[in-house]
């Protein structure tokens, strides 16, 4: 069973687009999601109510961590790879159902080992 990327609370707290343009590091993340079976994290800040979210992304790329918009539908779509293999039904992004909203500056792995905001 597909955990749901996005429950009906998450989607009645995350502000719409553009609400929070002004904040940068300062804004709330909502929602975290995650490469259950590699590397990245998606930090949903805003949302557009159908299928796009603004946020951080961070450790898809070295050096590449950026503020951007993501597809709900797209990361939904994804089947994950185990030993180079497409694993067909076998989700690959996951929900962290234990994430509390928090502003990127208050992310570790938004700011790094540094700590610098």
């Amino acid at each position: 069973m597909r955990q749901q990327l996005l429950t009906k609370e998450i989607r009645d707290k995350l502000p719409p687009l553009y609400a929070q343009d002004s904040l940068g590091m300062e804004a709330i993340a909502y929602l975290k999601l995650f490469h259950a079976y590699g590397g990245g994290s998606w930090y949903a800040t805003e949302f557009d109510g159908d299928d796009t979210f603004f946020g951080y992304v961070c450790g898809l790329t070295p050096g590449g961590d950026e503020f951007g918009y993501f597809s709900l539908k797209e990361l939904e779509s994804l089947d994950a790879r185990v030993g180079g293999k497409i694993v067909p039904g076998l989700q690959a992004i996951e929900r962290d159902m234990h994430f509390t909203p928090t502003r990127l500056c208050d992310i570790a792995e938004v700011v790094g080992d540094e700590g610098e905001r």
